[in-house]
């Protein structure tokens, strides 16, 4: 038999590069991530806007001190673009984006004011 790699460090070394990001990157759910946030005593719930109902992988709106944010899920990243993309096109002229929407993964997340660096934390540790 054939050795392909002559020492099993650069060989395990690869395989753990490889299983980072990429299309093997673990994805949210809706389930999971309203399930840590109500277990920290985040509110869900309210009219969700028109992008957020189109969301593949459905959408929750959190509502944190003094903001919220809603976040939309896509049943793939690919999903998570178009729902980032829909956002950039409907925005009204005077409403800076860049500082109120965020993609991660198949998750976007669209905060109605600037968010806090606290806020942003507890969203982040609740993707799931």
């Amino acid at each position: 038999m054939k050795r392909i790699v002559s020492s099993g460090i650069p060989f395990v070394l690869l395989l753990v590069l490889a299983g980072c990001g990429g299309s093997g990157a673990k994805l949210y759910t809706l389930q999971q991530t309203q399930k840590c946030l109500t277990a920290k005593h985040i509110r869900i719930g309210g009219t969700l806007d028109f992008v957020a109902t189109t969301a593949t992988g459905g959408a929750l709106r959190a509502h944190l001190p003094r903001e919220f944010v809603t976040i939309a899920f896509g049943a793939t990243v690919a999903d998570a673009d178009n729902i980032d993309q829909a956002y950039r096109s409907f925005r009204a002229q005077n409403i800076g984006i860049d500082d109120v929407l965020r993609e991660d993964r198949n998750a976007v997340l669209l905060w109605h004011v600037h968010p806090t660096d606290a806020n942003i934390a507890t969203i982040a540790v609740c993707l799931k």
